[in-house]
């Protein structure tokens, strides 16, 4: 505490810092409200929440413009009670503070785009973030995820040796998918054309978009390669406001594009990843880039253009629509081009209202997955989202952002909507037409009437009906148990498990979870994070103590409860999957924990 100003130690370094934040962009936003209430309607928590003016945009804006009208600018000094001037002088002063900039607001810049006098809302709420964060006053969430960040590089905290485990797997995959040893992913190769980055979630989560996007490289006949260090091309500090995290993390990507002498970087589909590396990173890090910055989508829409890969709409019949990612539209106005890319790849394309940069935020952004006390204010929130995905008709929401898909897949989940969510790259894939791709550049096509070099013998297919009786179920002898207390996942999962031969024993609760592993000794367990009984937390603790060799998958509906594992000194899960799962996904997963596959 100040002896002179009454003040507590964090809040007088708050106001210290804040004077060194106050940019030309900052102040013009603080001094040009003149609060005519054009941004209310514009916010989605505000709609959600009516009657409540604590979410209005220049109500929140407010707790942040008294301080600076009280310390930095001069109608604070003469006329204070006439321009709401106001003081932090507690600790608790400013958790309440952190309350609005990091609870009822996910940065998503609507109001801005609805405002007459131009206030950018999230440029000094970002400000606000970072000066909390640089007194240690944040959500426990986004203090593990900038910590994984700045220590071991990634913002889900994935090791060098499971990342390029994952690359292997899903090189394998593709590979015998397409009965073509050349199809997989170059690692370090020096001198590509493109040098490819991805999101964490796609290792961790997701692996079958880094399939996908192989597919796509691999039919253009692309020179491309991946990194094995300086992959990540997420960002937290845009989420959190720390312009020195933000920048130490755009820079590993572009040093690891210069050590492999790359000639352009390609960002796979994500929102605050696109904008961080290519729009904001190059200012972060005070660094001129020598290379070229693309979205993986403008890739895509050019190898079409361009007759490097050929796609047949009719593989993706059901009828889709677009939610454009705030950071995308309205930050960066990628708008145009994933509209293209949708009516070349898919039969059935119906827009949302509105859409492009007016289009509501998936509630999923500022970090706000991350942030699992406000969950249950975010998906009161997420009823506008869900109100405008039922309106449009469609089975599936297309988006180009891995945070939207976890957004928008917690909002279908919360209001029942029974659609699903992808993204481009894997309905590309999907509408890949094999047989009329253009020959790779540097392997000309043999003109006709030469033979070619050695073609092998080809043996005659087998008999299906015998190959069928001989072939051994890929899960046979396995025994799994199935945890989870819906009914209706657990018919799901042991039907799937069952069909590809593995023994299911089930069970509904924590305490039957850990009789159940003890008693049967299973190869695996497939275990919800959100059941009765016994905390999710302590069975697995206490099955990693008591059956180390039990390979356990997490299988959940609240990816924000990972915490709950994943936060734990102990050995993590081997699988992790979100619901909805398909059955493709689900013995993928479960194959490659029990390494059968």
């Amino acid at each position: 505490m100040s002896e002179h100003t009454g003040r507590s130690h964090k809040a007088q370094m708050v106001l210290e810092r804040y004077q060194k934040k106050l940019s030309r962009q900052v102040v013009g936003s603080l001094v040009a409200c003149v609060h005519c209430g054009n941004c209310t309607d514009s916010c989605h928590y505000v709609l959600a929440n009516p009657g409540d003016p604590t979410y209005a945009p220049a109500y929140k804006a407010d707790r942040i413009r008294k301080l600076f009208k009280k310390h930095f600018d001069w109608t604070g000094k003469v006329f204070p009670w006439w321009v709401k001037a106001g003081d932090v002088m507690t600790d608790e002063d400013l958790e309440e503070l952190k309350d609005t900039v990091f609870g009822k607001c996910t940065n998503c810049r609507r109001c801005t785009f609805n405002c007459p006098m131009g206030v950018d809302l999230a440029t000094f709420n970002r400000m606000a973030r970072c000066l909390l964060v640089s007194v240690g006053i944040m959500p426990e969430g986004v203090a593990v995820v900038s910590k994984d960040q700045w220590e071991i590089g990634n913002q889900m905290g994935v090791l060098k040796e499971d990342y390029l485990d994952t690359l292997d797997w899903m090189s394998e995959e593709v590979s015998e998918e397409l009965d073509d040893p050349a199809a997989v992913i170059p690692v370090d190769k020096m001198d590509a054309e493109i040098v490819y980055t991805i999101n964490p979630r796609e290792v961790k989560y997701d692996p079958r978009t880094i399939a996908d996007a192989l597919k796509i490289f691999h039919a253009a006949g692309e020179n491309w390669t991946m990194p094995s260090e300086g992959w990540d091309m997420t960002n937290f500090g845009l989420f959190s406001g720390d312009d020195d995290l933000g920048g130490v993390v755009a820079r590993r990507v572009y040093d690891k594009v210069i050590d492999l002498r790359g000639k352009k970087l390609v960002i796979s589909e994500c929102g605050h990843g696109y904008r961080s590396t290519r729009c904001e990173g190059p200012n972060w890090a005070k660094f001129d880039i020598p290379f070229e910055m693309e979205s993986s989508v403008d890739t895509m829409l050019r190898y079409i253009r361009e007759g490097r890969i050929k796609v047949d709409k009719t593989k993706n019949p059901d009828k889709v629509t677009f939610h454009d990612s705030c950071n995308n539209a309205r930050s960066c106005g990628l708008t145009e081009p994933p509209r293209e890319l949708l009516e070349l790849v898919c039969m059935d394309f119906q827009e949302m209202y509105p859409n492009r940069e007016d289009n509501y935020c998936c509630t999923g952004g500022g970090g706000a997955m991350s942030m699992s006390e406000y969950t249950p204010r975010r998906l009161k929130s997420a009823k506008i989202k869900a109100d405008q995905l039922k309106a449009t008709g469609a089975k599936t929401v297309v988006t180009s952002c891995h945070n939207c898909v976890d957004g928008l897949a917690d909002c279908i989940r919360h209001y029942k909507l029974g659609m699903g969510v992808t993204q481009l790259v894997t309905l590309v894939a999907n509408a890949l037409v094999w047989d009329e791709m253009p020959a790779a550049p540097g392997k000309p096509e043999i003109p006709e009437g030469v033979p070619a070099e050695m073609e092998p013998e080809v043996a005659l297919d087998p008999d299906p009906e015998e190959a069928s009786a001989s072939e051994e179920p890929p899960l046979a002898g396995k025994r799994i148990v199935v945890a989870d207390d819906d009914p209706d996942q657990v018919i799901y999962l042991k039907s799937v498990l069952s069909d590809a031969g593995a023994e299911i024993i089930e069970a509904a609760d924590g305490d039957e979870t850990l009789e159940a592993c003890r008693k049967e000794l299973p190869d695996m367990l497939t275990l919800d994070l959100e059941m009765p009984g016994t905390p999710t937390k302590d069975v697995f603790a206490r099955l990693r103590d008591e059956l180390p060799e039990l390979r356990i998958c997490i299988v959940t509906g609240r990816p924000e409860l990972r915490a709950l594992i994943y936060d734990q000194d102990l050995r993590r899960p081997e699988g992790y999957l979100d619901k909805p799962i398909t059955e493709e996904s689900l013995l993928r997963n479960v194959r490659k924990v029990l390494e059968t596959s």
